[in-house]
């Protein structure tokens, strides 16, 4: 059996003190694209302080309208978001065209090369 090897912290040092595990959360974010070749256009930002987290995003949909996305969430309110669409959907037109379905033919053929190579290399037996 093998032995399991375990670390132990050192001692507390006069003046040393124990790590708060639970600091303070605090942040700002901010980032976006803008993808002219494929079109993805997206941005977002947020912001925490505390239990209490702001944000917006937004981006560019298919049928050419924006998506806007505001957003607070809080330990009182829960999340809370309000969404916004931006502009006039355009839908590309679709028009139907006619097809005549053309009868397809299949032909059974037993000859050399039917099953490939090895058949005919095998004097037409299956091995």
């Amino acid at each position: 059996m093998a032995a399991a090897a375990f670390a132990i912290p050192p001692p507390l040092h006069h003046g040393q003190h124990d790590v708060d595990y639970y600091a303070h959360p605090h942040y700002n974010y901010k980032y976006g694209v803008h993808d002219q070749h494929t079109g993805d256009v997206k941005d977002q930002w947020e912001s925490r302080d505390g239990d209490v987290v702001k944000g917006s995003y937004s981006l560019h949909e298919a049928d050419g309208t924006i998506r806007q996305v505001h957003y607070t969430a809080d330990d009182h309110n829960g999340f809370n978001a309000v969404v916004n669409r931006i502009g006039k959907a355009a839908h590309p037109q679709h028009y139907a065209v006619a097809h005549h379905a053309q009868p397809v033919v299949a032909l059974a053929h037993h000859g050399a090369y039917a099953h490939g190579n090895n058949y005919a290399l095998h004097g037409g037996h299956h091995f």
